[in-house]
């Protein structure tokens, strides 16, 4: 499927190369996401101020929180562009096991993989969100009690600008980054045979 708004190639135009060189780390070619952002230099160099916080160490919530909520909100938008970036970048730093982002794609916070009640309530989070655009008073509770304020506002503003970043990668039809995963070579989940309950 055709782009429809191609990311840039170098050589690119000075204002676009000077906020691609922030976007990326040093000695990184940029993204084909940041390349097409490029193409509108004050919205880019917005983008880049977010971001720059959102994958920063001032977010208050850790890696492994953060990119268990990025995964599964770019899951459910269908995002695999962005899905795949992060899945390339970040799921072995963080510890996710092959059936764990299995689940992030497929399943849900229920999958027998889910050991921990921080990482299942991270998954009803991005779920409650992206299905209700809100979180119910039970839901809320639970989460309360595991995370502080501070750490809420992150995951519910985290999981809004992956929303937003999914809806523009899909709509301008971006192709996958060279190497990354798809979402078809993710087995989904299985349910636990009888035998394995026992």
């Amino acid at each position: 499927m055709a782009e429809r708004i191609p990311p840039l190639k170098d050589p690119f135009p000075a204002e676009a190369e000077a906020v691609l060189r922030r976007m990326m780390p040093t000695g990184e070619q940029p993204i084909a996401l940041f390349r097409a952002f490029a193409h509108n230099v004050p919205m880019a160099e917005a983008i880049h101020a977010w971001g720059s916080y959102a994958l920063s160490r001032r977010l208050s919530v850790g890696l492994r929180d953060r990119e268990i909520v990025i995964d599964r909100t770019c899951a459910l938008c269908g995002c695999e562009y962005e899905w795949g970036v992060h899945v390339a970048r970040f799921a072995d730093r963080v510890a996710l096991t092959a059936s764990q982002v299995g689940s992030l794609t497929h399943g849900s916070s229920a999958d027998p993989c889910w050991d921990r009640e921080r990482d299942r309530l991270l998954l009803d989070l991005a779920d409650a969100l992206h299905q209700q655009h809100d979180i119910d008073d039970a839901l809320w509770s639970r989460l309360a009690a595991e995370f502080p304020q501070e750490q809420l506002l992150d995951l519910l503003m985290l999981c809004g600008w992956y929303h937003a970043i999914s809806c523009t990668a899909r709509a301008i039809r971006l192709s996958p980054e060279p190497g990354a995963p798809r979402f078809h070579d993710v087995p989904a989940p299985h349910a636990p045979s009888r035998a394995e309950r026992q």
